[in-house]
């Protein structure tokens, strides 16, 4: 007999692959469904104001239709460690998709994190749950040269 054993019934049992031991949920299993939104390479340049589409149009958005996911996460790859800012910006919209207001909430901003040859993970928004509309992710560089940033956009529900 092992020195493992669990109550089956009224008997004690060993633990085999025949007689797992057993497992008991503690709690709710939360399954949740992820689609990637977008894949993009983008030139990091100078342009303030410049979307991971490459568009420095302030009002258009990046990720559209976005209301049915809790949160997106932002996965990049830095091709070099120049000075980078960034900017999330979200809005909300009206059935026929125009905006509820003028401009747009920023959610995050700050330095790019990395280095040169490095990955990365930012959660939008990073505390709360989003259901947004349209986000507009925003990156320009404050210093070196131009680089290459690879992004790929995942929306959680």
């Amino acid at each position: 007999m092992s020195l493992i054993g669990w109550l089956k019934g009224n008997r004690l049992v060993d633990v085999t692959a025949q007689d797992p031991l057993p497992v008991q949920q503690q709690g709710a299993i939360t399954t949740r469904a992820a689609e990637t939104l977008l894949v993009a390479t983008t030139t990091i340049t100078t342009d303030a104001n410049r979307d991971l589409l490459g568009s420095t149009v302030t009002e258009s958005p990046t990720l559209d239709n976005c209301g049915q996911y809790r949160k997106l996460v932002w996965f990049y790859f830095r091709a070099s460690d120049a000075a980078t800012t960034y900017r999330v910006l979200a809005r909300a919209t009206d059935i026929a998709g125009a905006p509820l207001g003028a401009g747009w909430q920023e959610l995050a901003s700050g330095t790019l994190p990395g280095d040169a040859n490095s990955w990365g993970r930012i959660e939008i928004p990073a505390t709360t749950d989003g259901y947004y509309d349209q986000y507009r992710i925003e990156v320009w560089r404050t210093a070196d040269s131009n680089y290459t940033l690879a992004s790929k956009v995942i929306g959680v529900r």
